[in-house]
């Protein structure tokens, strides 16, 4: 189980990664669940990691776009796309067939970049939703909560619907992400349930997801992480 440090700015990223994060996720967390943060900013972010020499996978969301504006998520999506990241991040909300979040989720997965859907689960998980997404050619696919002062992913989502939810995804062959106001404490459980990585940011601050980025706090983290996933074996 790999651990997803999300960050807002080049100082941030850099903690991250020498932290011990194995993905760097870029938004702007003071403007909701996938803030997204401006092109010129997540190019110089990158640029400044891999300038240090540092190779790890780059994702990025492109803001709260509503999914019934196509024209519009797919602009942004290209803004984010072209912006040196390895991975493009879109929130998709629970929605029957037929709705614009399925039109959505096709025109995503052959937009021409590396999408990662992130489920918000605020409102349960659609499974079907999930294998039809599932079917299409993302690379990963993510549950995450939009609302994080609801609690944890975990205490939102029976760990019933979480571990289908990671099951569904690896039985097709895609990586599967966890995250939503996760704690370290949260770390045994994630370990037993098993995602390919966890995404966190309120974590790793100093009070509100919105406050600076604490190294001491993403140390403490990441040896929780750590020694969680050694006792699950």
């Amino acid at each position: 189980m790999r651990l997803l440090v999300s960050v807002r700015d080049v100082d941030e990223a850099l903690t991250a990664a020498r932290g011990g994060a194995d993905f760097i996720d870029l938004k702007e967390p003071g403007q909701g669940a996938l803030g997204g943060l401006p092109p010129e900013v997540i190019r110089e972010i990158v640029a400044a990691l891999r300038g240090q020499d540092i190779r790890l996978p780059v994702s990025a969301t492109i803001g709260d776009v509503p999914v019934d504006r196509l024209d519009e998520l797919l602009a942004q999506v290209a803004a984010v796309g072209c912006s040196a990241v390895d991975y493009v991040k879109v929130g998709i909300e629970p929605a029957p067939e037929g709705s614009p979040a399925w039109r959505a989720l096709e025109e995503l997965a052959r937009c021409g970049f590396s999408i990662v859907p992130v489920f918000l689960a605020d409102r349960g998980l659609d499974f079907a939703q999930l294998r039809h997404a599932c079917r299409l050619g993302f690379p990963a696919l993510m549950a995450d909560t939009a609302e994080k002062r609801s609690g944890s992913l975990l205490e939102v989502v029976s760990r019933a619907d979480i571990r289908r939810f990671v099951d569904v995804v690896r039985d097709a062959g895609k990586l599967v992400g966890l995250a939503g106001a996760l704690r370290a404490t949260d770390a045994p459980a994630l370990a037993a349930i098993g995602p390919d990585f966890a995404g966190f940011r309120t974590a790793v601050c100093e009070g509100h997801r919105a406050a600076a980025l604490d190294p001491k706090r993403l140390q403490g983290l990441r040896a929780a992480m750590q020694e969680a996933v050694a006792i699950a074996g």
